[in-house]
């Protein structure tokens, strides 16, 4: 275990503003935003190597390249996507596409995480999470995304019907290649449910949200433009289980890949059903929790 110092601390809470602040306020954000003059809207993403600042002085890890790259990258891309809201209505996209290329190849393939300890490089996926938000919904401003963390009872609904859809595919397939494997672990109980129910609130906003948020509100909503409907959610579906290639292995995990791109089209189901990441995270958490708690 690693003390929390009070840099760390700060870091940590300057890391979630965005993502809260757009996930629960959307509308305020973007006005907020908004409200800047251009130059300004395009500088301000700067801001968001404060956090790596603050980190790498305080666990003697600092470096000008690291700092550069955290206050440049979310800038560059802001300046994409203010150039691409000004462009023409019958654009192909192909600015989206390069943002969400280097943000899913740096955190899949762990590009910027030898800036942080390793007990901390959550950090630079918050980091990179933040300046997509601040690109494709303050700056671009992309319509259909749904990112909003004020979840609804249908939101609710959606996800976990998408789960009882999901789950006899993947325990079935699981078990039978070997990727699942049932715990003597009991399935009532005040401590496995309380427990269940952390994990699940933590997986929510911290993996499922980013996840979904990237892969169906961005990904395949855009995709949706280009090669329709169901051939977008078949192609996210398989690009999030290629995500998971060096998960839990030094190779390439093709049965991970397998069951996650499974996944995947329940997920983008659940998105597609109102447009909402909420109703996708709530599937992407249960499964995730579920997994982690009886079947890993």
């Amino acid at each position: 275990m690693y003390a929390l110092s009070p840099l760390i601390v700060i870091a940590a809470v300057l890391a979630l503003v965005p993502y809260l602040a757009a996930g629960f306020f959307p509308a305020r954000f973007v006005a907020g935003v908004r409200s800047f003059p251009v130059l300004v809207q395009t500088l301000v993403p700067s801001l968001l190597c404060v956090p790596y600042l603050l980190v790498s002085v305080d666990r003697g890890v600092f470096s000008p390249r690291w700092l550069a790259l955290y206050a440049i990258l979310p800038v560059a891309m802001a300046a994409l996507m203010a150039f691409s809201r000004s462009g023409r209505k019958g654009r192909n996209y192909w600015l989206e596409f390069l943002i969400l290329a280097v943000l899913g190849l740096s955190i899949d393939l762990r590009w910027f995480e030898r800036a942080w300890p390793a007990h901390l490089s959550i950090f630079n996926k918050v980091l990179l999470l933040d300046a997509g938000i601040y690109a494709f919904i303050a700056i671009r401003q992309l319509d259909g995304v749904g990112f909003d963390l004020r979840l609804r009872l249908r939101d609710m609904a959606i996800g976990l019907r998408e789960f009882l859809f999901f789950f006899p595919f993947a325990l079935g397939l699981g078990l039978e290649v070997s990727f699942l494997h049932l715990h003597r672990l009991s399935f009532a109980g005040g401590a496995v449910l309380l427990k269940f129910a952390g994990g699940w609130f933590f997986t929510f906003f911290f993996i499922a949200v980013p996840e979904e948020l990237f892969f169906r509100g961005w990904l395949q909503n855009l995709l949706e433009r280009r090669i329709g409907r169901t051939p977008a959610l078949f192609a996210t579906a398989i690009l999030f289980g290629l995500s998971h290639f060096n998960k839990r292995t030094a190779f390439f995990n093709w049965r991970y890949v397998l069951l996650a791109a499974i996944a995947g089209i329940f997920y983008g189901r659940a998105w597609r059903s109102d447009r909402r990441v909420g109703a996708s995270s709530v599937t992407h958490a249960t499964v995730d929790s579920v997994w982690s708690l009886w079947l890993r």
